[in-house]
């Protein structure tokens, strides 16, 4: 049976969102993780493509960072919704900034090679297939469910404001610091995000619900209590090969049983798979991004600066526009952004100056935006706190064959045919986005 959305949103207070500690120092760790974020991934694109000259080379770093996306998740989900959030987004930011200060140092030597890159791209992207999921359901926790759209703002706007601000900070430094000095300094925002998350609060965390008394068969349960008993009780005995199995059984039965909650709503499927898709045109775009500013725009490294800075721009008004929308406008302003989306991404092409292009990367940015909080905070509303986790990688795989399927076809299409036939082929891509959004307002509007 459907979920209906009871939770209400409230005009977002911002003076209640950033009294909050604990999200003040979350929001932080998010705009610095994705101002390093963002300064890899445009660099190592525009550095792959000028040392290349290939869009399929570009798509193929593409590839490298989502495919962990098709297998992480899986047992992220599960690892999510376990053990304490916080502790895990810490050990994936070190694991990360460990591995992009490894690859600096190698290009500030001089050895750099083009697959110590996809190296580098392949442990950042595996740490980042659990890393997202992990942070996203960070959020339920430390702001109260009124407050959701407003906190999901903050965060989108923080989000995109970091990656993309650094986009534009690349365009400006590259020429001058180079690729080793930009991956040093990601290197050290992954540092700086992990020390926000341990200041975030203190102590241990557990995702999972606890029962004064043993739950009724009616009420959900995040795992099998049988099996998480058995497993902890024969690792504690002295055969960890047995313990081993009996941990396996209790993960099995978390995967399971969130697969079974996701059958059973779906008006979450609708959101998530829009939502997904609308991630995977985000990231997947950047393999014709960087062969419009170089190609049509002829505006260089700089050119590609200005484009990523007006999709900031963009992002952060429809962050702020976002938070403000009530009730009966969130959800028709989703399905029109998604909408301006697709029939944008045909004209993209025959923008062939600087402002113009900008100006659309603009209009592209608000929409993903508003789509973006409206899909996230209205996730929030409806999903359980301790199914969240897998709810949020569901849509991280979602996300990463979207990606891998559409980073390929992208590089292809446009280096086999043309840029134009790339941009038309991403506008599709939204079509069906539009789609599953409109499908989602209406169940939402029926179980309202």
């Amino acid at each position: 049976m459907a979920t209906a959305v009871t939770t209400k949103t409230t005009k977002v207070d911002w003076s209640v969102i950033w009294a909050q500690r604990g999200f003040r120092y979350f929001s932080v760790a998010m705009f610095v993780s994705l101002f390093g974020s963002g300064l890899n991934f445009t660099a190592v694109s525009w550095y792959i493509l000028t040392a290349t000259h290939s869009t399929v080379a570009v798509s193929m770093q593409v590839v490298v960072v989502t495919l962990p996306g098709l297998f992480v998740p899986f047992l992220g989900g599960v690892l999510i919704d376990r053990y304490d959030r916080r502790y895990l987004g810490i050990m994936l930011d070190i694991t990360r900034g460990l591995a992009v200060l490894t690859i600096a140092y190698l290009a500030w030597k001089g050895h750099l090679d083009i697959w110590h890159l996809y190296v580098m791209t392949l442990i950042t992207g595996t740490g980042s297939a659990m890393y997202w999921a992990c942070v996203n359901a960070l959020v339920q926790e430390v702001m109260p469910p009124n407050q959701f759209t407003g906190a999901n703002a903050a965060v989108l706007i923080g989000v995109q404001s970091g990656m993309l601000m650094a986009g534009a900070f690349v365009g400006f430094i590259y020429d001058s610091i180079g690729i080793a000095g930009i991956l040093a300094i990601d290197g050290a925002t992954y540092v700086v995000s992990a020390f926000c998350l341990y200041r975030m609060r203190r102590g241990y965390v557990s995702p999972r619900p606890r029962y004064a008394t043993a739950p009724t068969p009616a009420r959900s349960r995040e795992y099998s209590e049988a099996t998480e008993a058995t497993a902890l009780a024969l690792e504690s005995g002295g055969n960890p090969e047995v313990a081993e199995a009996g941990l396996s059984l209790s993960v099995y039965a978390d995967l399971k049983e969130g697969f079974a909650y996701l059958k059973k709503q779906p008006q979450v499927l609708a959101l998530g798979i829009t939502h997904a898709t609308m991630m995977a045109g985000v990231v997947s775009a950047n393999v014709i991004l960087v062969a419009l500013a170089n190609d049509v725009l002829h505006a260089g490294a700089r050119g590609l600066g200005y484009l990523e800075g007006g999709w900031a721009i963009g992002a952060i008004t429809g962050g702020l526009l976002a938070s403000q929308l009530n009730d009966k406008l969130r959800m028709s302003f989703y399905v029109g952004c998604i909408a301006v989306l697709c029939a944008g991404h045909i004209v993209v092409p025959f923008v062939a100056f600087v402002v113009g292009a900008v100006t659309i990367q603009a209009v592209f940015g608000f929409c993903r935006a508003v789509s973006g909080v409206v899909a996230q905070s209205t996730l929030m509303m409806i999903v359980p706190r301790h199914f969240m986790g897998r709810t949020q990688s569901s849509i991280a795989i979602v996300t990463t064959i979207l990606q891998v399927l559409m980073s390929v076809a992208l590089g292809w299409v446009a280096q086999r045919f043309s840029l134009f036939a790339g941009f038309s082929l991403l506008g599709l891509m939204y079509a069906g986005a539009g789609a599953f959004a409109t499908r989602a307002r209406a169940l939402l509007t029926e179980n309202s």
